[in-house]
């Protein structure tokens, strides 16, 4: 298991917290995600055979975020 913390600009609400968990916990090898509102960043934990950083980006990228 690998964890990482990526610090994502455009997050303002629950709704946003549930956009970024929705597209992330979809993909394959995701384990656990914690989105904090106030600090701006999402931590993930995930299983590096399965899913790569990238992937994590894209997906977060794709629910209309930017990963800084």
């Amino acid at each position: 298991m690998k964890t990482e913390v990526l610090n994502v600009e455009g997050m303002s609400c629950s709704h946003c917290v549930h956009a970024i968990t929705s597209s992330i916990t979809a993909l394959k090898g995701a384990k656990d995600v914690n989105v904090d509102l106030s600090a701006k960043t999402v931590r993930i934990e995930y299983d590096a055979e399965e899913l790569s950083l990238d992937s994590i980006k894209l997906a977060i990228g794709e629910a209309g975020y930017e990963v800084v």
